[in-house]
């Protein structure tokens, strides 16, 4: 049996020195392209079958170049969106990914971080953080690990990446009392996630600034799920005093709302009009096409792990959020 090429013979073979030849080999995709004796290395370490010993590296570096991650709902169409970002700037960064997607709960969510912490990552990246997040995330068994929160954030001080939902309910609103809408509910989705709370701030903000009152009764809780939404909207509509209009914080909940307006037999946006939040794909594509707030999901996955390698590297990260836009279309 053929015994595996060693990073010494590709060195010679290549014209380079061994540390070259390692560093070229752990580097999976460049940011500047390939220099010509890096290219070099490749053709030979191809030619001669070599495969990394990444085993072997760990026990040298105490790294594994793993980064950790925990996301629940990946059917969400943002979700998953968000960690293809995710997964593609740890590969172009030479890392992989172990990923749980642990059901939105706090018990199950240790379990995955216990899980993942003794794979030994050298990171995590958590989405699903609950507020407050700080206690849970000081009982964790990640000690001393880097931790930088995604899309969700603690209210706590721990680094953070995601959309400006402030941002983003304030432009929902401000785009209703613009079209003269002074009788608005709100589907408010689940009291736990920073991304309802936040979204819900911005939209009260808008119409406290505008001085029209928003009635507490007018704003429901609700899940993130279809589900939510037809509960929500047929408590909202399905009544004499109706609202004129809503804002959904997730389109899939809007989704939800306007399976009601069928039911009820209302037009849409004649009899009431709908905003949703996030932009996912089918948004544009409903038989009355929905008025959204897009969020940038993908770039919040690649900004992620670059923060997160940021920490990894000992440097000092805080909160980043990133721009969203209002996208009008048929619902209002």
């Amino acid at each position: 049996m053929q015994r595996p090429p060693t990073l010494k013979q590709i060195a010679e073979q290549a014209g380079v020195h061994v540390s070259t030849a390692s560093r070229v080999l752990r580097q999976l995709e460049p940011v500047d392209g390939w220099s010509e004796s890096a290219l070099r290395v490749r053709e030979v370490a191809a030619e001669l079958g070599y495969r990394p010993n990444m085993w072997a590296a760990s026990l040298r570096t105490r790294k594994t170049t793993t980064i950790g991650v925990v996301m629940p709902r990946l059917t969400d169409g943002v979700v998953a969106t968000t960690y293809q970002g995710i997964e593609e700037a740890a590969t172009r960064a030479g890392y992989s990914v172990l990923l749980s997607s642990p059901p939105d709960d706090l018990d199950a969510q240790r379990r995955a971080i216990d899980l993942l912490v003794g794979r030994q990552v050298d990171g995590l990246l958590l989405s699903s953080l609950h507020i407050p997040g700080r206690p849970f995330v000081e009982s964790l068994s990640a000690g001393s690990l880097p931790i930088l929160t995604v899309t969700r954030h603690a209210e706590a001080g721990l680094p953070f990446v995601g959309g400006d939902d402030v941002r983003g309910g304030y432009l929902a609103a401000r785009h209703l009392i613009d079209r003269g809408h002074t009788d608005v509910a709100v589907i408010a989705g689940p009291h736990h996630a920073s991304t309802a709370r936040d979204r819900v701030r911005g939209f009260r903000g808008a119409f406290a600034e505008a001085s029209i009152p928003l009635p507490p009764d007018r704003i429901l809780p609700s899940s993130f799920e279809v589900s939510g939404g037809v509960d929500a909207g047929r408590a909202l509509l399905d009544r004499p005093d109706r609202p004129r209009a809503i804002f959904a914080v997730s389109d899939t909940v809007a989704i939800g709302v306007l399976g009601v307006t069928r039911d009820l037999g209302l037009s849409v946006p004649d009899d009431v009009a709908l905003i949703g939040y996030n932009d996912i794909p089918v948004a544009a594509q409903l038989p009355v096409p929905l008025t959204t707030v897009r969020s940038p999901a993908h770039r919040i996955g690649t900004t992620a792990v670059t923060r997160a390698l940021e920490l990894l590297g000992g440097g000092d990260v805080g909160t980043e959020l990133l721009p969203v836009e209002l996208v009008v279309r048929s619902t209002t």
